[in-house]
C-alpha cells in the first residue's frame, strides 16, 4: 500500500518539476488562439492531480477490504475457539458429574458394608 502512494507522490513531484520548467520557459503565445504553456502546464497539473486522487482512492478502498477481510477472518477464528473451548467445558462437566457419580456410590456402598456389619438393615 504504501509504495503505491510513494510512486504517486513520486509522479506528482516529477509533474510539478515539468510544470515549474514550462513556466520558466516562457509564457508568450505564439498564436493566440492556441493554449499557452502556462495554461498546459495547468491543465498537466489538473491531471495529475487528479490521477493521484484517484489512485489515492483506489488504495483506501483496498485497504478498507483488506482490513474488512482481516477483521472477518479474525472474528471467525474467535468464534471457532470460542466453540471449541465450550465444548471442552461441557466435556470436562460431565467427566467431574461421573467421578462424583462414583464418588457416592462408593460412599453408600461403604455405608451399607458399614450397616450390615453392624446388623442393622441398610436404607
Amino acid at each position: 500500500m504504501s509504495t503505491n502512494l510513494c510512486t504517486t507522490y513520486r509522479r506528482a513531484g516529477a509533474l510539478l518539476v515539468a510544470t515549474a520548467a514550462l513556466l520558466l520557459g516562457g509564457c508568450q503565445k505564439s498564436d493566440p488562439s492556441e493554449a499557452g504553456p502556462a495554461e498546459r502546464a495547468g491543465r498537466k497539473v489538473d491531471e495529475a492531480t487528479a490521477k493521484a486522487g484517484s489512485e489515492l482512492s483506489q488504495v483506501r478502498e483496498t485497504a478498507g477490504q483488506q482490513m474488512s477481510d482481516a477483521a472477518k477472518d479474525t472474528s471467525q477464528k474467535l468464534d471457532k475457539a470460542a466453540d471449541t473451548a465450550g465444548q471442552k467445558l461441557n466435556e470436562a462437566t460431565q467427566a467431574a458429574g461421573r467421578k462424583l457419580e462414583q464418588a457416592g456410590e462408593k460412599m453408600q456402598e461403604k455405608a451399607r458394608e458399614r450397616e450390615a456389619a453392624a446388623g442393622t438393615p441398610a436404607k
